[in-house]
């Protein structure tokens, strides 16, 4: 049984930084897409940043420059590095794996997700 386990949200003062893990068990990172979402109270779910079997990344244009996604597939582990973050990141984070179609917009193709963990920027 696959199963992803977020961690690493919080509550951090606007310009902080927080790291997002996500654990996968009965599953292996090394030959799938992966990615993180959110979703904000009242909003749709986004893409915020995925990467490819390759390494390579896709971030939103609202995040560019301030998060990184990385993974480490000996540890089956998925990250997000925030940093200088705003009110407006506040929001629920999810991890998602394996999707035929690799982009932040395909949230619908991703195949496992996490629970989520809680992110909330304050002034």
């Amino acid at each position: 049984q696959v199963q992803l386990v977020e961690s690493g949200g919080g509550s951090v003062e606007a310009g902080g930084s927080l790291r997002l893990s996500c654990v996968a068990s009965g599953y292996t990172y090394s030959s799938v897409c992966m990615g993180w979402f959110r979703q904000a109270p009242g909003q749709k779910r986004e893409g915020v940043a995925i990467i490819r079997t390759n390494g390579i990344t896709t971030y939103a244009d609202s995040v560019k420059g301030r998060f990184t996604i990385s993974k480490d597939s000996a540890q089956n582990t998925l990250y997000l590095q925030m940093n200088s973050l705003k009110l407006e990141d506040t929001a629920m984070y999810y991890c998602a794996a394996d999707s035929s179609l690799c982009g932040i917009g395909y949230d619908w193709a991703y195949k496992y997700w996490g629970q989520g963990t809680q992110v909330t920027v304050s002034s």
